[in-house]
């Protein structure tokens, strides 16, 4: 095994010594560094095998890398050989823009949490799929998500505008597409999820989509990634618009708004949305509950607050079809991807 997944106890605490989003930055470069130089490419190869289907697509394992650890699709390669199944990048956004002021991530260590204001800061759909169409992930075997969003000036009533803008540029370079009506940190953007409303963007999305199929002669899955912090009601209608559409799967869950689990603790009261630990079992109630009212059929990609094979376990035994992670990587490393791998190749 690489000294990379040994070594990572010892960087941390030097990452963790700085600031959380340079600490961020430097991972990622440093990890991409590594791969340069070839110090990760064996690792992909040396996860235990647990090929999975996942709205259509074949996984060689059930264990993805959620969306937000790599905004602008840079990483693509240097993070799917540290093992993932899948790799779903972004959010992007049509048009570049800084998201909020810094500093805007902070670390819970004693919670294994992160809270986050960034707002969707990314270089814009036509850098992202430059990045994109850079990597080598997808023709070598890898499945690649792409996250699209709205920008924070669009104003909420012309969301699907940029929706629609970025289904048609992440479209022939993805294997499916992530539709974030969830983030805390654009404002308004969680009103999406409201019956009406989410129907709506649905609706012209699934048009877009049938136009983009036959322009392109493929079918390309589309999925919905939701809040935590939705009433049983709101998951029920969310269950019973996302079929009517042709939705191929849901996301469950983004971060949470619910300072409960971390109240008391230093960096609790900042604004934004909180991940890791203490999301994994609000994550669970969500998966359960759509499970038991989408029935068998549509995916359900379980996230937030996998921190260890035994959290990847509990999301697919509460209904989910694959897992991501994110957070669990910042406090656990990358030896956290093969241990879920293992824990659901056992499952």
């Amino acid at each position: 095994m690489s000294i990379l997944f040994h070594a990572y106890p010892l960087a941390r605490t030097a990452l963790f010594a700085m600031d959380a989003e340079t600490a961020h930055e430097v991972t990622l470069s440093g990890l991409q560094r590594a791969y340069d130089c070839g110090a990760t490419r064996r690792l992909l190869h040396a996860q235990p095998k647990a090929p999975c289907t996942l709205m259509g697509m074949t996984l060689s394992n059930p264990v993805g890398l959620a969306a937000g650890l790599d905004k602008n699709g840079a990483y693509i390669d240097a993070l799917g050989n540290l093992g993932f199944g899948f790799v779903e990048v972004g959010t992007v956004t049509p048009r570049a823009q800084p998201g909020n002021p810094k500093p805007r991530m902070f670390r819970l260590p004693r919670a294994q949490a992160l809270i986050n204001r960034l707002g969707f800061n990314n270089q814009g759909l036509d850098a992202f799929l430059a990045n994109v169409r850079r990597s080598q992930w997808r023709s070598q075997g890898g499945v690649l998500g792409l996250n699209i969003g709205k920008n924070a000036d669009t104003p909420i009533e012309n969301a699907a505008s940029d929706y629609l803008i970025g289904l048609e540029g992440v479209y022939p370079h993805a294997d499916y597409v992530t539709v974030n009506i969830s983030s805390p940190n654009t404002k308004n953007l969680r009103a999406l999820q409201g019956g009406d409303e989410l129907s709506a963007l649905l609706d012209r999305l699934a048009d877009k989509r049938r136009e983009l199929e036959d322009r392109h002669q493929r079918r390309v899955p589309i999925a919905v990634k939701i809040a935590p912090d939705l009433t049983e009601e709101q998951i029920d209608a969310i269950a019973g618009i996302l079929p009517r559409h042709g939705i191929d799967g849901v996301i469950a869950t983004n971060t949470t708004l619910s300072r409960e689990a971390v109240a008391g603790m230093a960096h609790a009261d900042e604004a934004g949305g909180l991940s890791g630990a203490p999301v994994h079992e609000l994550s669970l109630a969500v998966i359960r509950r759509l499970r038991q009212k989408l029935g068998a059929d549509m995916a359900i990609i379980g996230v937030g607050g996998v921190m260890s094979g035994r959290h990847a376990r509990e999301k697919i035994e509460a209904g989910a079809n694959a897992v991501q992670l994110y957070t669990g990587l910042i406090y656990r490393g990358p030896a956290l991807v093969g241990e879920c791998v293992s824990a659901l190749a056992r499952a």
